[in-house]
């Protein structure tokens, strides 16, 4: 293993600053993790980025907010600007539970301490360095700036909120991936352009004067911020421009007014290619946390420090789920000698052990997967390409996958390769008229059940009932059932003894509290008693948050119930646990009120079902 010394990371105070030799910083970057030098988080890989492009980058991450601020102000003024990212995760989403209660860890942080960054991190970092230095420019991007980039739902104050660029004060905004944006900002900045007039990068946000400002023809005009405030309908109508456009090849331009002030969303940027995505994961990461935490446990680099992600983008479109919002649903993929090159350094780390933990990706198995006709994806704005139906456009080959499990698996160093990444399991099971590609479904489930499960193999129906599965953009129910065959038949003829672990939802838009004992029911006949599951939580720019908020569908503009209040929720969620016997009378009369006896006999049958009424 390469010996690496503190100048082989990014520096992070000014003594590091000048072991190097700087008189000055480029960029300063504050981040709401630890500094964990590895592709698998956002602040390393921009700090690299911008590091390749010949800039000289310092990382401040988790700074004290609550004292004099000198953690602000310890390396003074950048020569360009700050950036600031929140984390790998929604500072609310990382403090809080779905019942809004504070959690009492922090993967992200040393030792797993809670409480190192504040609630909504971006406004806060953004707002003390325009305070401190109030001529220099403040990038912000990172998953919570990109998924409120526009009027968005916020759970936790139970109201809208408008641009994070309003709250921020920041001067730009890069949503969704962010290297291609940042090095077309940079390259520009190189030019001689500032911050502030940078106006036509893709892939970036920013705010103008409405009385300075000039709608084109071709723009997709939202309603006003405070016309979504009057108007729940507005609201919903709102999200199906902004995620249509999310999604389009050849996406508008999307403005909307908020007081004095025009937020200007630029379309996303040509999907990277699979040179640019290989040349971010071969940026020269030390793969390690920086040496200031030497002696601590970072609970989130143990978990990836032995897994390689193949691919980002995800088009399966789920209702609940960021990771279209943030990375989009056309797929990217990296090369297999990439994906070598970073398993070979894996290996030669001391700790390995031979066992890989995952090889995967948002959704593990689309790698390399896409249209086969490009120009029927360039007319389409859908959301998934597998809800309602699997598109018949779209390519679902395994083949690319299963060359790259059989050369990790056979490189010197490598004992068993792990898929701990969610699958698709619809898309295993689809069929096409190409013989070629249903053979290569069913050789890949052979593969994953047989060869690259330890032990314990996550799929994620999220619900049993047909009508909140549509709700979801999930397949049906009957498709998990039919996977679950599979794959005690592929562990029967193997001998294996493997756990197929399914993830549950409740309280989804849609969801009611008899489609939750039906629930209780049907996975109770698969013989299931539930560890996996969460309360739906919403999250800015979903669907499901938009319906949660509005109570009607963005697409049909219908109304739809939800479980709001804590009663409500705790009602629908005691159904994943009906086998603790300390549920069971609750459960009983819960049952009867709503007059579904039949399903409390299927629950707690006789002896046990006369004991509990």
């Amino acid at each position: 293993m390469k010996e690496y010394t503190w100048n082989d990371w990014l520096p992070t105070t000014k003594k590091e600053v000048e072991a190097r030799g700087w008189d000055y910083v480029d960029v300063i970057l504050f981040s709401g993790d630890a500094y964990i030098d590895h592709p698998s988080f956002g602040a390393a890989v921009i700090g690299r980025v911008l590091e390749s492009e010949g800039l000289r980058v310092a990382i401040v991450p988790q700074p004290n907010w609550r004292d004099d601020l000198r953690d602000f102000k310890k390396l003074g003024a950048p020569r360009l600007f700050f950036a600031i990212s929140a984390g790998a995760m929604d500072s609310m989403i990382n403090h809080y539970t779905a019942n809004k209660r504070l959690r009492s860890d922090d993967a992200y942080t040393p030792d797993g301490r809670a409480g190192m960054r504040p609630d909504r991190a971006t406004i806060v970092y953004s707002k003390i360095l325009k305070e401190l230095y109030p001529d220099i420019p403040v990038v912000i991007g990172g998953i919570e700036a990109s998924l409120r980039r526009v009027t968005h739902y916020d759970y936790w104050e139970d109201c809208l909120h408008p641009s994070i660029l309003m709250d921020s004060k920041a001067d730009l905004l890069i949503y969704g991936m962010g290297e291609n944006p940042l090095r077309d900002m940079v390259r520009q900045m190189k030019n001689g352009a500032s911050v502030k007039s940078l106006r036509d990068i893709p892939q970036t946000a920013y705010l103008a004067p409405v009385a300075n400002f000039e709608a084109s023809v071709d723009d997709c005009e939202l309603a006003s911020h405070e016309s979504c405030l009057h108007s729940k309908l507005a609201q919903a109508k709102n999200f199906r421009c902004i995620e249509e456009e999310s999604n389009s090849i050849h996406a508008k331009r999307i403005v909307q007014q908020c007081s004095d002030q025009m937020v200007v969303i630029n379309p996303p940027g040509p999907v990277m290619t699979t040179a640019e995505l290989d040349a971010s994961f071969d940026l020269p990461y030390t793969r390690l946390p920086h040496p200031k935490y030497k002696g601590k446990v970072i609970p989130a680099f143990e978990m990836i420090k032995f897994s390689v992600n193949l691919h980002r983008g995800c088009f399966g479109g789920c209702a609940f789920c960021t990771i279209s919002a943030h990375q989009g649903k056309f797929i990217v993929s990296r090369s297999q000698e990439s994906v070598l090159r970073e398993v070979k350094e894996i290996i030669e780390q001391p700790d390995f052990k031979g066992y890989l933990s995952d090889l995967g990706g948002p959704s593990a198995n689309m790698y390399q997967m896409h249209g086969k006709d490009l120009t029927i994806c360039e007319k389409c704005k859908k959301p998934s390409c597998l809800h309602p139906v699997v598109c018949p456009n779209l390519k679902t080959d395994h083949r690319p996958l299963l060359a790259v499990y059989h050369a990790v698996d056979a490189l010197p160093g490598i004992k068993k390769s792990f898929v701990g990444s969610g699958i698709r399991y619809d898309l295993m099971l689809h069929t096409t008229k190409d013989d070629a590609l249903n053979k290569a479904a069913s050789d890949y489930t052979s593969e994953l059940i047989r060869n690259h499960v330890s032990g314990r193999l996550k799929v994620a129906p999220e619900h049993t009932s047909e009508n909140v599965l549509k709700l979801m953009r999930k397949p049906s129910f009957k498709q998990f059932q039919e996977f679950k065959q599979k794959f005690e038949l592929y562990n029967k003829v193997a001998g294996l003894k493997q756990q197929l672990i399914p993830y549950f939802i409740s309280s989804h838009p849609g969801c009611q509290e008899a489609d939750m004992a039906e629930l209780a029911v049907e996975t109770k006949e698969l013989d299931f008693k539930l560890e996996q599951v969460q309360d739906f939580t919403p999250t800015p720019l979903t669907l499901a948050s938009e319906i949660y908020y509005t109570g009607i569908h963005p697409y049909t503009l219908e109304k739809v119930y939800t479980a709001r209040t804590k009663e409500e929720k705790l009602a629908q969620r005691q159904y994943f646990f009906w086998y603790l016997p300390e549920n069971r009378r609750q459960i009983g009369m819960a049952l009867r009120r709503i007059g579904r006896v039949d399903l409390e006999q299927k629950l707690y049958p006789a002896p046990n079902f006369r004991k509990n009424r």
